[in-house]
Formats: structure tokens, C-alpha cells, sequence
């Protein structure tokens, strides 16, 4: 893929991401808190794939962390630590979020909380901002 591509399709993850932070902080004043948290995970997803992909790289997987650890320019990533404690927070509402059999006899909306929903967008805020900086950077030293 050329990197005007790569720059193009990076920036529909990320247009989609931004799209999935909307709808999480959307949930969060709908007070369906479970949804707010499993949106802010897709978002932050999204987020870190959109930086794969500028890269000309394929990433698998939905794990924040994983996607995190086996970034292929791991130079561009300052805060390695800060980053993969706030992946492992979005990683654990990607599955009891969803289904009535993630968490020991309660439902997710019964499970999770404002507080959850708010540092769950407050994590995928992150991760769409550095996602953005990422890709201004990359644009910023080869011009399209």
C-alpha cells in the first residue's frame, strides 16, 4: 500500500474511532454505562489500529494491550507503561460489557457505574488524541 494510502485509510479508522468516542460518551449520559465502556474500548481499538495502518502494517486482534505490545515502530510509543495501564483498563470491557454471562449472576448493566463509563472515555480520549498526534507526525515528515 503507498503511503498515501496507508495516510487515507488510517484516517477512516480513525474517523470511526471518533465516531465510536461519540457514541460511548452518548451512552454515558443514556446511562447505559456497560455500553459507554465497551464503546470506549472499540474506540481505543480502532484508535491504535488507525497507527498500525499508517504504518503499512495489517494488526489482528482486539486486545489494546497486544496491539499495544507488538506495535512495529515501538520507538514511537514515550510512555510504554502509561500506555499499556490504560489498554489493560479498556481490554477488561470488551467481553463482560456485552453478554449476561461475563460477570457471576448480574447483567452488565447491573455491573457497571458512571465511574466505570468515565474513565473508559477518558482512557479512549487518550488514545484518539495520540492517535491523531501519530498521524500528524507521520504526515509531517512525508508530506502527501
Amino acid at each position: 500500500m503507498s503511503l498515501t494510502r496507508n495516510h487515507y485509510e488510517a484516517s477512516r479508522w480513525l474517523a470511526t474511532a471518533r465516531e465510536d468516542l461519540t457514541a460511548a460518551q452518548a451512552l454515558s449520559r443514556a446511562e447505559l454505562y456497560a455500553h459507554a465502556c465497551f464503546q470506549s474500548q472499540q474506540c481505543s481499538e480502532k484508535a491504535i489500529k488507525a497507527m498500525w495502518i499508517a504504518l503499512g502494517e495489517d494488526p489482528w486482534g482486539h486486545s489494546i494491550q497486544k496491539l499495544i505490545m507488538q506495535f512495529p515502530a515501538p520507538e514511537q510509543i514515550p510512555d510504554w507503561q502509561n500506555w499499556l495501564s490504560k489498554a489493560a483498563t479498556l481490554d477488561k470491557f470488551y467481553i463482560p460489557t456485552r453478554y449476561p454471562n461475563g460477570l457471576p449472576d448480574l447483567t452488565p448493566g447491573q455491573s457497571y457505574f458512571p465511574a466505570d463509563a468515565d474513565q473508559a472515555i477518558k482512557q479512549a480520549t487518550f488514545f484518539v488524541s495520540i492517535a491523531q498526534e501519530f498521524l500528524d507526525g507521520l504526515r509531517d515528515k512525508n508530506p502527501l
